[in-house]
C-alpha cells in the first residue's frame, strides 16, 4: 500500500522571548493533534504560523506538505516536502520526506521521478520495508507503462502502413483509370479514323464506278454513231 510517512513532533517548549508568546513548536504541537483528528484544513493553519515564526522549520514543511496532501493538494505538498528536504539533516526524517514525496509522484504517474524518489529515502534508511515495497511497485508500473506505450506505437506503425498501402493502392487505381481513359479515347480516334477512311473509300470506289459508266455510256453512243453512217 502507498501510504504516507506522517511524524508526530513530540519536542520541548523552547523558552519564550516574550512572556504568552507562541512558539513554532506550540504552533507544531496543535497542528499534530488536529492533523490526527483529520482537521486537516486546521492543521494546516497551524503548521503556516509555525513557518511565520521559523520560515526555516523543516518539520513545520514537512507537516505542513502531509496536510495539503491529505487535502489532494499534490502540487502544493509537494513544494512544501522539497523544501523540508532542503533543511532537514536528520536521515530517518529524510527518509519520511522522500517516502511522501515518492508517494505524490506515483500517484501522479511521474513514475521515473517516483522511483529516484523512494531511492533517496532507502539511501536515509536502507532497513524501510515499505519503501522498499513501494519502489518495487513503481518499478513494476514504469515496465509495465513502457511496454503499454511500445504495444501502442507498433499498432500505430500498423496502421500508417495500412494508411500508406490504402492510399498507394488508391494512386495505382487512378493511374490504371486515366490509362484506360486514354486506351478508350485512342481506340474512339482509331474507330473514327476507320469510318471515315470507310466512307472515303466507298466514295472513291462509287466516283470509279461512275466513270467507268459514263466511258461505257459514250462507248455506247459513239458506236451507234458510225453504224448510222455506215447504212
Amino acid at each position: 500500500m502507498k501510504r504516507i510517512k506522517w511524524m508526530l513532533l513530540i519536542c520541548a517548549c523552547s523558552v519564550t522571548a516574550v512572556y504568552g508568546q507562541k512558539t513554532d513548536r506550540d504552533y507544531l504541537r496543535s497542528g499534530n493533534k488536529l492533523y490526527k483528528d483529520s482537521l486537516f484544513v486546521k492543521a494546516e493553519v497551524d503548521y503556516r504560523k509555525a513557518l511565520e515564526v521559523n520560515p526555516k522549520s523543516a518539520d513545520a514543511l514537512y507537516n505542513l506538505g502531509n496536510s495539503l496532501l491529505m487535502q489532494e493538494k499534490g502540487k502544493e505538498a509537494m513544494e512544501q516536502l522539497d523544501a523540508a528536504s532542503r533543511l532537514e539533516k536528520d536521515k530517518e526524517k529524510l527518509a519520511h520526506i522522500y517516502h511522501n514525496m515518492g508517494v505524490i509522484l506515483q500517484a501522479s504517474k511521474q513514475l521515473p521521478q517516483c522511483i529516484e524518489a523512494y531511492k533517496q529515502a532507502l539511501r536515509n534508511n536502507p532497513k524501510d520495508d515499505e519503501t522498499r515495497y513501494n519502489l518495487a511497485l513503481a518499478q513494476k508500473q514504469l515496465k509495465d507503462q513502457q511496454q503499454q506505450q511500445e504495444q501502442n506505437q507498433q499498432q500505430e506503425q500498423k496502421q500508417d502502413q495500412k494508411q500508406d498501402e490504402k492510399e498507394q493502392n488508391k494512386d495505382q487505381q487512378d493511374q490504371d483509370k486515366k490509362q484506360q481513359n486514354q486506351n478508350n479515347q485512342q481506340q474512339q480516334n482509331q474507330n473514327q479514323m476507320s469510318k471515315e477512311n470507310a466512307e472515303q473509300l466507298l466514295n472513291a470506289v462509287m466516283q470509279d464506278e461512275k466513270n467507268v459508266q459514263d466511258k461505257v455510256k459514250k462507248a455506247i453512243q459513239m458506236q451507234g454513231r458510225k453504224l448510222e453512217k455506215d447504212w
